[in-house]
């Protein structure tokens, strides 16, 4: 527990007790219960509480707004919840938003904490091939046998780790996810075609392409036997349905038996409806999606590349490439091989070259800085950072690089390029392009399609790419007589004015209406506890930098950013009211925390519409947080602005 313990435990008191909390989450100023029973809260109690600004209902979440130590604040109430590291949750704790939206969450939450482990492991099966095929040592000694078992072990038993992250994601514990991962790779079950002497009792779907054979029955019902081991979709179903069983036994089984008999119960059901259900029609689906994606690269293997190629870095800018990372998999442990998805491979390369030609052009020593080590982290598999800092930036640059990867992702395509296992990323995934054959024919095309990406990229950015030169300073005219004279006539009061008051200027970061600070819907924001300002009603969805200085706070959700300029104002520009709800939905950030932005910089595009479409307020408060270290903090007397206009004068 921290500083704020005995604050917390006065909070979880005052909302009704542990018992009647369903979850907790947190935004940028406040604690965001959801509570069984709003009516067991104290609200009166709670507003005057020192340390809570005050109590709000919204969204069907009770919120108790705490200020700018809110995270503090959440950490200390966790364990008088009973939950060390997240909230206690349920089944209405899922994110918000559109199912596909849901769908890559899901995804990329269970696959990002394994893709570590195996890049690892894939890189070593891809050196051991490697070496092989360079003569090193033969591949039936000692040394073949361990380095395979390093980078098979895990692709061989893949259910269990992905058991594992998927019972985590969907809120199942964690020892039973990883139960039905073991379950599933169980060798008795896999080979119950030999139980029965190789020959089957009948065949289903013949002449489909899920012709299946059936060698048992559960208690009469038909089991097709398949081999689950190195699957990715079926235990991630069988999980999720586990997770459903898992909360529905727990509502009924007592407390005295729960430890051992919701566990039972749940795998006495969930595995059999797996076996049955569940794991074939995964495979089956799973057979749909290569067939689907084998019929589009038959139409046109050189087109399909491009799409891949061109693409590919806008998917990664939203997020949605975790969507392809199954069907990436899923073809390199059923067909042996990728070459759908390796066009991709382009990409990295592409982006590589446009930074370093962006190094060796720029005159900006601050972007040189920055270039080259983003082209070595690009070499490396790793573009993030050249495309968030450098390309997108500067746009031109993004856009030569989506056309040099969709070249290169053509050449690929054309060639039939593919990946033969798992892992490594940049140049490290070149030893497991090598065939299982040996032969390097297929590396080769790797090596070519590199090279050709590279040279498109950096010469076009070469001869394209214009650095902005620095606007020049048009010539003062002249001060005229008039000028002078009032110059000359300036009170001693005016003077010693400007001697005790210095004026800081702060630009509005968005288009639209003023809104005064007393006429704010939200309390919070415009009682003024959370710091003095205005409120923007915007009329275009971005976000541009108020003044110079370093962004000190951008929540995950990308509703609210806090910036510290360099005269010292803290400001917050909270961009909608409730929006924390939509799960950044609907924002793109352009900056990270910590990032130093000059006055004007493009911060943040939100959706206006979609706010509004999903119930929410786009009124946007724009807040001078430490407002107490200053004399005042005064308005500007427009109805309107525009960006850059000025918004805010803090009198210091």
């Amino acid at each position: 527990m921290g500083k704020y313990e005995d604050l917390a435990k006065e909070i979880v008191k005052n909302v009704g007790g542990k018992e009647n909390v369903s979850s907790l989450t947190h935004c940028i100023t406040r604690l965001r219960f959801k509570l069984k029973e709003e009516s067991r809260a104290n609200d009166d109690v709670l507003k005057k509480m020192e340390g809570v600004v005050t109590v709000m209902k919204s969204g069907g979440q009770y919120q108790v707004v705490i200020g700018n130590h809110v995270p503090e604040v959440y950490a200390d109430v966790l364990p008088l919840l009973g939950a060390e590291d997240e909230s206690p949750g349920n089944e209405d704790d899922a994110p918000s938003g559109s199912l596909f939206n849901r769908a890559i969450d899901a995804i990329s939450g269970i696959f990002q904490p394994i893709l570590g482990i195996m890049a690892a492991c894939g890189m070593v099966k891809g050196l051991n091939a490697l070496f092989v095929a360079i003569g090193l040592y033969g591949d039936t000694g000692g040394a073949y046998l361990v380095f395979n078992a390093v980078g098979d072990g895990l692709f061989h038993f893949l259910p269990l780790f992905l058991g594992y992250t998927a019972a985590k994601k969907f809120r199942l514990k964690p020892m039973i996810g990883l139960v039905i991962g073991a379950i599933m790779c169980y060798p008795a079950v896999q080979n119950s075609a030999l139980s029965q002497g190789g020959e089957a009792l009948y065949t289903l779907f013949a002449g489909t392409m899920f012709e299946s054979d059936v060698y048992t029955t559960f208690f009469g019902i038909p089991m097709i036997t398949m081999d689950y081991t190195g699957t990715v979709i079926p235990v991630i179903f069988v999980v999720y349905f586990a997770s459903k069983c898992e909360r529905f036994f727990s509502k009924f089984i007592p407390d005295l038996v729960k430890f051992f008999f919701v566990p039972m119960l749940t795998l006495l059901v969930a595995i059999p409806v797996g076996f049955l259900a569940i794991g074939p029609v995964a495979v089956f689906g799973s057979t749909i999606i290569a067939e689907a994606v084998i019929s589009v690269r038959n139409f046109s293997p050189l087109l399909a590349g491009a799409i891949v190629g061109g693409t590919w870095q806008i998917l990664v800018i939203f997020g949605l490439h975790w969507g392809f990372i199954p069907v990436y998999i899923n073809n390199i442990m059923t067909n042996g091989y990728d070459n759908v998805m390796m066009p991709f491979f382009a990409c990295t390369f592409a982006t590589s070259a446009v930074v370093l030609a962006i190094f060796w052009k720029t005159k900006d020593k601050k972007l040189k800085e920055m270039a080259f080590p983003n082209f070595i982290s690009g070499i490396f598999g790793v573009t993030e950072p050249a495309i968030y800092g450098i390309l997108l930036p500067l746009k031109k640059p993004f856009v030569i690089s989506c056309i040099a990867g969709c070249i290169g992702g053509g050449f690929y395509g054309a060639f039939n390029f593919r990946k033969f296992m798992m892992g490594g990323m940049g140049i490290f995934e070149f030893p497991a392009m090598i065939e299982p054959d040996g032969s390097l024919g297929n590396l080769i095309v790797a090596g070519v399609g590199v090279v050709l990406t590279m040279v498109i990229a950096f010469t076009a950015t070469m001869i394209f790419y214009r650095e902005d030169a620095p606007a020049a300073e048009e010539p003062a005219e002249p001060a005229s007589e008039s000028v002078l004279e009032a110059k000359k006539t300036e009170t001693s009061a005016q003077q010693k004015e400007k001697q005790l008051v210095n004026r800081l200027e702060i630009a509005s970061p968005i288009k639209g209406k003023v809104v005064k600070q007393a006429d704010m819907k939200d309390e919070a924001f415009g009682s003024g506890a959370l710091g003095k300002g205005v409120a923007v009603q915007p009329e275009e969805g971005k976000v541009y930098a108020p003044a110079d200085g370093v962004i000190s706070a951008l929540f995950p959700t990308l509703h609210a950013i806090g910036i510290t300029t360099d005269t010292g104002a803290e400001l917050l520009i909270h961009v909608g009211l409730d929006t924390v709800q939509l799960n950044g939905e609907g924002y793109r950030a352009s900056v990270s925390e910590g990032d130093r932005v000059k006055k004007g910089a493009l911060l943040l595009e939100f959706d206006i519409a979609l706010i509004k479409s999903r119930g929410f307020s786009t009124e946007t408060p724009v807040l001078v947080t430490n407002a107490e270290d200053y004399l005042d903090v005064v308005e500007t007397s427009a109805d309107r602005v525009t960006a850059g206009d000025e918004l805010l004068k803090i009198l210091n």
